[in-house]
């Protein structure tokens, strides 16, 4: 059994299913595979995700289809829409519309997977480490995004500014999924979506 996982990027594909892996197995009865499916940024995620899903999902063996997007990025929000909260449920309901399944969820990273990273200090170099602005990591906005504020630090104390495949994937690996759900809100409602559905299909 598994999920499979649609995401807008290689180092996503790369970093995200054993992150996801450590958090969902040690609840289950059953492990639970996460399959991902990587697209080429944003808007081919956009265009060609529904296709993607629906393609997977009358398979017996997949618990659910999980989108996941970065919430900074994207262009397809309406102009009127300021605040994160209004972003998610507009693009929630926009991707969840057009597959129309009852085992596709939808969901953003607030506002970028650096944020989760940002929640565990301490796998951060020294300098970056002490150099973080003190406040929830899903907090960190789309003017100075997570990854933004990363690499000007990275660039000030590391000297090569933070580069998302090689760094992205350093951390992640060292990433506590359960120190980032207990900080990040968004990415804990994901797991415990993901959590329900498995146990439903009896893991």
């Amino acid at each position: 059994m598994k999920f499979i996982l649609l995401v807008e990027g290689e180092t996503e594909k790369r970093v995200l299913p054993d992150f996801l892996s450590r958090w969902l197995n040690p609840k289950l009865k059953q492990r639970v595979g996460v399959q991902p499916i990587a697209f080429q940024g944003w808007p081919e995620f956009d265009r060609k995700v529904v296709k993607k899903a629906i393609m997977y999902l009358p398979d017996a063996s997949v618990v659910g289809a999980i989108g996941l997007l970065d919430l900074y990025g994207p262009q397809f929000y309406p102009a009127d829409l300021k605040s994160s909260h209004e972003k998610v449920a507009f693009g929630t309901k926009r991707f969840e519309d057009q597959v129309n399944h009852r085992k596709f969820r939808m969901f953003f990273a607030v506002h970028e997977l650096e944020a989760w990273i940002l929640s565990q200090p301490e796998i951060l170099p020294a300098g970056v480490r002490d150099a973080l602005p003190e406040k929830p990591p899903e907090s960190v906005n789309s003017h100075d995004n997570p990854a933004k504020l990363l690499d000007r630090l990275y660039t000030r104390f590391e000297k090569d500014g933070y580069k998302k495949i090689v760094n992205r994937t350093e951390l992640f690996s060292k990433l506590d999924p359960l120190i980032a759900a207990a900080k990040c809100p968004r990415l804990a409602a994901m797991l415990e979506e993901m959590l329900t559905m498995a146990r439903s299909a009896g893991l």
